[in-house]
Parts: structure tokens; sequence; C-alpha cells
């Protein structure tokens, strides 16, 4: 027997299947669209910048559920049309007869926002175009007859809600405090701020403003309202090709993005547009925290406001009523080019970190810093002869065996020597100035000179990037510094080790690893990168696994890689000869990344000439 709606097997049939009334089913609509206080103030701001508003104000009361009133000084609405406005699936910004779902231009489209908030809140709205002499006015309450009316009123429109889900008290129950709901709210007026830093966007929480944007177009200024100016100020610029060559049919990437030693404790700092829409994406986040691969340290987010142009056809906004979820015909491809874009910027522009003299606003912080400055001659002239002729083979930081000759030095009695090794590879664009090493201090810090001051690196953290891009370009090209057994060699991993060796076995392969089981609980071991080749193989593997437990979530291959740095790097405490400081140095200047380690910790810091001068009374 066939079930009808609402019974259960075993169970007599219940009412007849029927027909909700319409205010019923409109307010179950509503329930899609209108989640929270915030959920209304996106949609009236997404209709305000449809409307082309330059000024739009967001006043708030109660967390949004006493009121919410958001006006703009865009098109308004035609007074014949005021009241079609809030019937369900009405809309001005789709054509009936040739509605495209493809190529959807505008925030809104579905026509559900005002009929939804006007189901579950008492709503005004007072509207007036240009040309008309007066605002036509509407106010609606459920369950009671509409009341239209005329007043004086600037161009544009306003609309008022009161008493969000007061007929729905157990939707009210689920809500957040006023407070939460009202940070929710200026989350919402704060990325669309950040999306149309051309509008002027105003923030009222309870009669006191929060936010408050120029809307004169720069993004950074936009920045310094939402984050502040310090911020704003050290932020990297996102350029890609796409706007530099005016293709519109590839994925063009801009914006802004924080240099990884400005970080958050939460991922909530990622502000993510498509074609300027608002979008929530764990896929695209994923993508820009992947861009500050081993800058950030562990626990640690950036800040960022991107904006991916994406053809319109390529993108389906069509997918949830919020409009909050957007599909694309090719994620795999805006997922590189968001990372790409992203990962270049750091790279070409990542400051070194500063100390601020005291005093400063920052006391005695980190401060951000990069100050311009004309490479001296004699810099230019090294620059010059880096990047031209053939290259030479680079040379590394390795671990000898014990017994061997191999190197020109050893690095303070370490095991460690400077070796040529590996074929030539191209020179990248100097990230840090040439740096003039002057010593060493508490054999823990290297001390050189620079165009603008002095600068401190940490000999292991330096070491480790070092390290670190080595083995993971030696893996993309397929190469690995690898070093075979003249005889397989057993091992006896812990369970732990057993079990990381069975999930990492593809990455450590690509690293030089040729291991593999051998009976129950034990492997075998045929080969290693040559960086674990120094020593006691046996133990130098097994201490390698224990790095690798340690380290935390990432990909695999890069989890290797940074473990296998770590183990390869010179120790904190070794004392370094002048001839393997200015090595290390020179490497790192060569390296892709300089200024962290691949765990996120700074390399260096920079006291500026200034900040000497300061400090010894010469200004």
């Amino acid at each position: 027997m066939a079930l009808r709606h609402g019974s259960r097997p075993g169970e007599q049939a219940g009412q007849a299947i029927r027909v909700l009334p319409p205010d019923v089913a409109a307010r179950i609509a509503a329930g899609e669209v209108v989640e929270r206080p915030a959920s209304v103030v996106k949609e009236l701001v997404e209709n305000a910048l449809d409307a082309g508003a330059s000024r739009i104000a967001v006043e708030v009361r109660a967390g949004g559920l006493d009121s919410i009133r958001v006006t703009d000084d865009g098109c308004g609405i035609a007074a014949a049309e005021l009241a079609t406005a809030f019937e369900r699936h009405a809309t001005s910004k789709l054509d009936a007869e040739t509605a495209d779902l493809a190529r959807i231009l505008t925030l809104g489209f579905r026509g559900e926002a005002l009929p939804s908030i006007a189901a579950v809140a008492e709503v005004e709205m007072a509207s007036r175009p240009p040309g008309a002499q007066a605002a036509a006015v509407l106010r609606l309450v459920p369950g009671a007859p509409p009341e239209g009316g005329q007043r004086g009123a600037p161009a544009g429109t306003s609309v008022g809600v009161r008493r969000l889900f007061a007929r729905l008290p157990a939707r009210r129950q689920f809500l957040r405090s006023a407070a939460a709901e009202s940070s929710a709210i200026a989350a919402v007026v704060s990325h669309y701020a950040l999306a149309y830093p051309e509008v002027r966007f105003s923030l009222l929480l309870d009669g006191r403003e929060s936010l408050a944007t120029p809307g004169n177009g720069d993004l950074r200024d936009a920045v310094a309202a939402v984050y502040g100016a310090d911020v704003a100020g050290v932020m990297l610029a996102v350029r890609d090709r796409g706007q530099e060559t005016g293709d519109t049919n590839r994925i063009a990437v801009s914006g802004l993005v924080a240099p990884p030693q400005l970080s958050r404790a939460s991922r909530g700092y990622v502000s993510l547009f498509v074609n300027r829409r608002w979008i929530q994406s764990r896929r695209l986040a994923f993508a820009v925290e992947e861009a500050y691969r081993g800058m950030l340290m562990t626990g640690r987010h950036p800040i960022a406001v991107l904006n991916l142009r994406v053809p319109h056809e390529e993108v389906d906004v069509n997918v949830h009523p919020a409009k909050a979820e957007v599909r694309f015909r090719d994620e795999s491809a805006v997922f590189g080019a968001l990372q790409r874009a992203v990962r270049q910027a750091l790279v070409a522009a990542a400051p070194v970190p500063a100390l601020a003299p005291p005093g400063s606003a920052h006391g005695a912080r980190l401060a951000l810093a990069s100050p311009p400055w004309t490479p001296p001659l004699w810099e230019h002239a090294l620059r010059v002869e880096r990047g031209s002729g053939p290259t030479p083979a680079p040379v590394s930081l390795k671990a000898d065996p014990p017994g061997s000759e191999g190197g020109s030095a050893t690095l303070g009695g370490s095991g460690f020597s400077l070796t040529g090794g590996g074929a030539a590879a191209p020179t990248p664009a100097l990230a840090l100035p040439v740096l003039r090493v002057i010593g060493q201090f508490g054999s823990l810090y290297i001390i050189a000179e620079g165009p603008d001051g002095m600068y401190l690196i940490d000999q292991h953290a330096a070491h480790e990037r070092v390290l670190y891009e080595r083995f993971c370009a030696g893996r993309e090209r397929g190469e690995p510094d690898v070093q075979g057994l003249l005889e397989a060699l057993a091992l006896e991993p812990e369970p732990l080790q057993r079990a990381l060796l069975a999930e990492q076995a593809e990455a450590l392969r690509g690293h030089g690893f040729d291991i593999e089981p051998f009976g129950e609980g034990a492997f075998v071991l045929r080969a290693l990168p040559r960086a674990l080749a120094a020593g006691d193989v046996r133990e130098s593997v097994l201490r390698f696994l224990d790095l690798l437990l340690e380290e935390e979530e990432g990909d695999r291959r890069d989890r290797v890689a940074m473990s296998l740095a770590c183990h390869g790097a010179v120790r904190a405490g070794k004392t370094l000869a002048l001839e393997e400081m200015r090595e290390l140095v020179r490497q790192l200047e060569e390296s892709e990344s300089p200024h962290t380690c691949p765990h996120g910790r700074p390399v260096m810091l920079h006291m500026s000439a200034e900040l000497l001068a300061r400090q010894f009374g010469r200004r």
C-alpha cells in the first residue's frame, strides 16, 4: 500500500495530502533565504549594489532583532512596481523570455529575498527614482493587509525591518546573542565594502559607528577601514596577467594579501569574491593557505582580499538560495590560478621583519618594514654577474660521513661541510638585498650588514629554508639526491613509524627513499636521501621518522621535505667559520622565500640604520 505523506510503516495513514496555506509556505521558503539577521542585511545590501548605489548605510539595533535599516542612493523603484517587488519570484534582473542562468551578471536574481523577509518580519520600504517628486512607501505586516503612501525622501531606497522572527519564537531561540548577531552583520557589510571599494559604506550598531569606508575606489583604503591602517599599509598587491592583457576569457585574480609575518589565529580573514560576489568556499580558502605553504607558523592563517574574475559561463551561481556557494566548470583551474597568483605576490614582495623603535605604535613588537632603497653600484654589479653567463654548480651544506675528506671547510666541527653537488639550476630573482657577513652571535645567529642596516639571521632556520627548497626542486624534477646502499638494511620501526611508512610511501619515494615491507613489522631499506646517509643510517632514518611524526597537517610531500630539511640543517649552538656563514647567506639570498623557514618561523630580523642611529643618540 502506498504511504501517505507523514505516515510511517505499520501506522494508519494520516490526513489527506493537501496544499499548504500560502503564508505557511512563505515562512518555510523564507527559512532557506533568511537564516539570521545577517541574512537580511546581505540580501538588502546586494539589492542596493545591483541598483547602482554609490552610498549604502546600514543601521542595526539589538543584533538586528529589534530593527534593521538599509538605505542607498541607487536607481530606486517606481511607485507602481513597489508592491510587485514583494511578490515571490518577482525580479527586474532577469527577463522572463530571455533569461540565461548561465550568464547572471547581478548579485540577486531569484526574486526571493524581499518576500522572504516580509514573511518573517515587519517591513517598510520607501523608494524614489531620481525623476519622481516623492518617495512611494509600502508597509507590510505578516497577517495584515499592506499599507501604501508617499513622503519626501532623497533619491534611492530605504528598507526598514522590525521584529524579525517575532511570529516564529522557535527560530529566535536558535539565534545567538545580540553581540554575536551584530558581529555577523559587521562581517557581511565588511566583506561587501572590500568587494566594492568604490561604494561608500557605513554601519551603525546600536547608534555607534562600527564601519565607514571612503568609497574612493582604492581597495587599500577599504582594507584600512575594515582592518586598520597598519594592516592596509603592508598588504601586498596581487595582480596577474588577466588584468594586464584585458583577456576576459581566462581566470584572473586581483586583490591584496598580507605578508607571512602578519597573520591571524582564525581562518575568518580570507575574503573571496567571484566576479565581486562574496562566496564561501573551503577549497578556494585552502588554495590561499597553500600559497603560504612553508611561510606561516602552525595554527596561523593569512589575511587576504581576493577577487576572481571568471567567465560567467564558467561559474554557476544558482546553487543555493542564499547564493553563498558557487560551482565552477573547472574548479582545478580556478584553484591553480588563485594559488599561483598569491604565491607570486608573496615571493616577489614579502618584506623582512624589522624591529620597531621603542615608543612607536608597535612598542617592542615586530613591525613589518620594507623601506625603499637604491642598490649601490657594487651590489648592482654583483646582481648582474649572478644573472649572466654560465650558472655555477650550487654549493650546499651537507653532512659528511665520519672519516670522509669531502668539502672545503667544516661547520665548527659539527660534521657539516661546504661541498659542490647537483646539476646547475637557474638562479631565481633575488628576494633579499645582498648581505655582507660580519660574524656570529651566541653560535645561533649570523650577523650581516645590508643596504639599510643590520640583519640577524637564524642559522638553523636559514639552512632549513635552503635545504627545503632544494629537496622540493629535486622532487619536482624527479631527480632527488639519492644515496644507494651497498647492502640492504633491515629496519624494525615502532608501530607509529610503521603506520607512517605505509601512509607516506609515495611521498617518501619522491624524495629518494627505497623502502618496503619485509616480514612482520619489518622493512628493508635499499636507498635513502643523501641528507640522511651520514653516520649511523639506521639511527638517522628512525630519527627522521620521529621528526615526520611531529609535522602537522599539510601536503604529505612537503611534510617529508620539511622533516628532511630539519634533520639536515646545521644546529643552533654550532660555531661556523666565516666562509661557511657567507656561503649559507649566499644560498639564502637565492632562495624563493628566504624570510621564513618551512614551518613559518622568521629567518631574520632587520635593524634599520635609522633605528640604530636613534638608539645611539645620533638623531
